[in-house]
């Protein structure tokens, strides 16, 4: 059972995911500091970098936008020379083009952008100029896999490119005609509005929080929508129905007297995921430390001393910590390398059944992961996509007095 949360507040949305009752996805976004992922514009080159094969590109934020050479070559492998050129062939300063934003703006960095366009639907991902047909790798049954990619060799035109998502898998070819018919259009009114515009400016944003989610993940497996703001429900509901109109009743609007946050626990349970230690249901607990790039995740048999022998005990609190650190990796939205230092295990079985666990959990995830595999210190190595800034960012301030160690110089030596 999933069900989806949304409390709105003045200038702030909040969005929490619940699976069987358990919080698996939180997201929070501000009306003036909604996402740039998937946003276009029109920007100028400030200065091209061939020691970087890079340029830099003013799209009228605070800090220019990387784009690099690979995302400036054709997007279809096939049709990118063989030796890479250099990016002062491709690019030169005070030229004008459409980028698209990839990832949002991160510390000190601007946001990265490319020219491989691409617009998501709802069965769809469109890309104007990609000449290629891709199937989503979560379709596994062969006989659906090639209907799917006639069915996109069949919609689309010219050089255009098509990757099939998940939600496509049994889906019919007028689903789909409509679908990429939409984004077609979608993508002429981007190229009308670039002409028209001066560089830089935004040409095309993405739609907010909650319409995104309904976008990509809003299924017969969410029972139901819950929000707490009436008059952005009629808009969700409308929206809805465009696509999807026989899960239109499950969008219900919450009238209770208590927070909606409050009545179905998610705010002690956002509480209690962010903490630095997190404890596990068996006594065993977890400790996450972060840098920009890095994070790192030690399992602890804490208060748990199991019911049979050693081994046992380390490999049913690794496996039960295995379960938890997917969820809280995607909860947290955690991008980069994530690297965990599982409590030593003997048997090379247990080892490989805790890889096995942590790939079938992070299956859920819908954003980009890999479970590496162990290092030769006997670490569990892991990356995840890393697009935007991470939810705890979001979340809490940097306190101005340990910025952010959590320690405070003893006062008898300031």
């Amino acid at each position: 059972m999933k069900q989806l949360i949304v409390h709105c507040k003045e200038q702030v949305t909040q969005m929490a995911l619940l699976e069987q009752g358990r919080l698996v996805e939180y997201t929070v976004e501000r009306a003036e500091g909604t996402t740039l992922v998937g946003s276009f514009y029109k920007g100028r080159v400030v200065n091209v970098l061939p020691g970087m094969q890079a340029a830099f590109v003013d799209i009228g934020l605070k800090k220019n936008a990387f784009l690099y050479v690979d995302d400036c070559l054709h997007p279809h492998l096939e049709k990118q020379p063989k030796e890479k050129p250099s990016i002062t062939e491709l690019l030169q300063p005070g030229q004008e083009l459409i980028v698209q934003v990839m990832k949002e703006p991160l510390g000190g960095k601007g946001a990265r952008v490319t020219t491989h366009y691409s617009l998501p639907g709802r069965f769809l991902v469109y890309m104007p100029k990609a000449d290629y047909i891709g199937v989503s790798k979560k379709i596994e049954q062969e006989s659906e896999r090639n209907r799917l990619k006639h069915l996109g060799e069949a919609i689309r035109c010219d050089e255009e490119g098509v990757i099939l998502r998940t939600a496509a898998e049994k889906e019919s070819h007028e689903s789909l005609e409509m679908d990429i018919q939409y984004l077609r259009e979608q993508w002429h009114k981007i190229e009308e509005r670039a002409m028209d515009a001066e560089a830089p400016s935004l040409i095309h944003h993405d739609r907010n929080l909650i319409e995104r989610f309904i976008r990509d993940a809003f299924n017969q497996e969410v029972e139901e929508l819950v929000i707490d703001d009436e008059r952005q429900a009629k808009q969700l509901l409308s929206y809805v129905r465009t696509f999807a109109p026989e899960l239109g009743s499950r969008v219900q609007v919450y009238r209770g007297r208590d927070p909606i946050f409050e009545r179905y626990g998610i705010a002690d349970k956002l509480n209690k995921s962010f903490q630095r230690k997190t404890w596990l249901q068996s006594g065993g607990y977890l400790v996450w430390d972060q840098t920009e790039a890095l994070t790192v995740v030690d399992v602890n048999t804490g208060k748990y001393t199991g019911t049979r022998d050693l081994e046992d005990t380390v490999y049913q609190t690794n496996r039960e910590a295995a379960e938890e650190i997917a969820r809280l990796i995607r909860l947290r939205d955690i991008g980069g390398i994530i690297i965990v230092d599982f409590i030593d295990m003997v048997s090379e079985k247990h080892r490989d059944d805790i890889v096995s666990e942590l790939e079938e959990r992070m299956k859920r995830d819908r954003t980009k992961c890999l479970v590496v595999g162990w290092t030769k210190l006997g670490l569990l190595e892991i990356t995840r996509k890393k697009v935007r800034e991470q939810v705890m960012n979001r979340m809490y301030t940097l306190c101005p007095s340990c910025e952010g160690t959590g320690k405070k110089l003893n006062s008898f030596l300031t």
